[in-house]
């Protein structure tokens, strides 16, 4: 299996027989939860009537379904719950009684009214762990706020320092902060679970996009708090280093890392201009960065003369760290990508073939990308998810339930 670390005869992903509730929508939580799905966790995503939001957000959408909602919610199982109707709001406490985690990702308030907080559910079930995604966290000025990640990304100050120099504030390319959020949930739960197996008492696991955010911010931040200044929008420059960014070429862009003192004369001398490296302007990195537009002026000029492609190959064979800037759809397609597993395909017996990102993690004992199954159709194997967990028998099916969710 390609991008596997696997043993012939691997053991059971990590998180097999976890059993988890998934209240969340739209994306920083369902990506926390397909995260713990694709570790081996059993995902009971619980649904309102209508779906989840994104399962009708685009276009584009792929045979109606909706593009952030394959991304999210793979190795899910889900169950349609209207938590305002008595009836529905019951079998959701039955669940919770059963579950090893619940996460959650609504405004500050919504489950407490429902009874679904975690002082509502640990008293029944003293194992759980209960896990809330928020835009700024339960409590603070801030906790009744509402937030999307382009809000986020203005507010904890990464629009401040992501565009071009002197240009406007940029967002970056894909929702990274409700991903980051997603990524610091999964592992307060797996620290959780670590923990309850010492202690054999679930607790509260809390984060949020503010505050993923801000840790985000490494040296930008500490720039500010160690020397009182802003940091400034640099573009694909690094603030610190140089020469660091992307460079244009005669037919695209190559990014090029040289910046070192132990790469930097191979990079002059790469491209012709050995008197890069002793002129005093450039000779050190310190000198560098405050000559920083006198050196890129040169540098821009030389590296233009060169097509990508010549220039990456004399580069790697100086030992220059560089690359060329790719589409995404380059990036997919790159041998490297593919080798490591991170396409998977998939198929639907509905919705048809679609293919999905792959596990950035890798395992000497499980192969992560085994076993997957598609993102369900509204109410897909929830209702069998449900009689096991609760170990009633299997009454009926809902809408979903037979059909067949195949890897390809």
């Amino acid at each position: 299996m390609n991008g596997s670390l696997s043993s012939s005869n691997p053991r059971h992903k990590p998180l097999a027989g976890i059993r988890v509730l998934d209240f969340t929508h739209v994306l920083a939580g369902p990506y926390c939860t397909m995260l713990l799905g694709d570790l081996g966790a059993e995902i009971l995503k619980i649904e309102p009537p209508a779906g989840d939001s994104t399962r009708h957000q685009g276009p584009p959408f792929h045979n109606g379904q909706g593009l952030t909602w394959l991304t999210a919610n793979r190795n899910k199982s889900s169950l349609v719950l209207d938590l305002r109707k008595p009836e529905d709001l019951r079998r959701a406490r039955e669940l919770a009684a059963q579950a090893d985690v619940i996460v959650e990702n609504f405004r500050q308030g919504v489950m407490a009214r429902f009874g679904l907080d975690y002082e509502s559910l640990s008293t029944a079930n003293p194992r759980l762990i209960y896990c809330s995604l928020s835009g700024f966290g339960s409590d603070g000025p801030y906790r009744d706020k509402g937030a999307f990640d382009l809000t986020i990304q203005a507010i904890g100050g990464y629009m401040s320092i992501t565009g071009e120099r002197g240009g406007a504030p940029v967002k970056l390319g894909t929702s990274v902060f409700d991903l980051v959020a997603g990524q610091n949930a999964a592992l307060g739960i797996l620290s959780a679970i670590i923990e309850r197996q010492q202690s054999g008492m679930g607790q509260r696991v809390e984060t949020s996009l503010l505050e993923g955010e801000i840790a985000f911010l490494v040296n930008a931040g500490l720039q500010y708090l160690l020397t009182g200044t802003e940091p400034s929008r640099y573009g694909s420059e690094h603030p610190q280093a140089v020469p660091y960014k992307a460079f244009k070429t005669a037919d695209g862009w190559v990014a090029i890392a040289a910046a070192l003192q132990s790469i930097y004369p191979n990079f002059v001398n790469a491209l012709g201009r050995p008197d890069l490296a002793t002129d005093n302007r450039f000779a050190r990195p310190d000198t560098r960065v405050e000559n920083r537009d006198e050196l890129y002026r040169i540098l821009d000029q030389e590296v233009a003369r060169w097509t990508t492609s010549d220039l990456v190959a004399v580069l790697e064979s100086a030992g220059v760290a560089c690359a060329p800037v790719k589409s995404v759809g380059e990036a997919l397609d790159d041998p490297q990508v593919r080798h490591r597993g991170m396409v998977q395909n998939l198929e639907h017996a509905v919705y048809g073939k679609i293919s999905l990102l792959g596990s950035a993690i890798k395992m000497s004992a499980a192969e992560l990308n085994d076993d997957w199954t598609p993102p369900p159709l509204l109410g897909e194997g929830g209702h069998d998810l449900e009689a096991r967990w609760l170990d009633r028998p299997l009454t009926s099916p809902e809408p979903g339930d037979t059909h067949d969710r195949r890897r390809t």
